[in-house]
């Protein structure tokens, strides 16, 4: 695999001790990650990695989802929004509505 240009990383509330815990789990943030890879599939965008994290430590916004190298952090997550912040990501801006602030 090649260096990907974009790295997605969804907290998926995982603890020190491997148990998920956090609001992010609670709000199926788990199932997101599925979502999200079938996306990236459906568009051709093979240049993006997708990693679930431990706590990210912003659950009262979650599900929270980051992408790398531009460092945007994105709240309240779900597939709706995946779609817009892909669109964004495409033409190489951010979701802006969507970000963390």
């Amino acid at each position: 695999m090649q260096k990907p240009n974009h790295h997605i990383l969804v907290c998926a509330s995982f603890r020190v001790a491997g148990e998920s815990k956090g609001m992010c789990f609670k709000k199926d943030s788990a199932s997101l990650l599925p979502y999200l890879e079938n996306e990236l599939s459906d568009r051709g965008m093979e240049d993006v990695m997708v990693s679930s994290t431990g706590c990210m430590n912003r659950c009262e916004k979650g599900p929270v989802m980051v992408v790398y190298p531009q460092g945007s952090w994105y709240a309240e997550v779900n597939e709706e929004k995946i779609d817009e912040i892909l669109d964004a990501l495409q033409e190489g801006k951010e979701a802006e509505e969507y970000l963390m602030l």
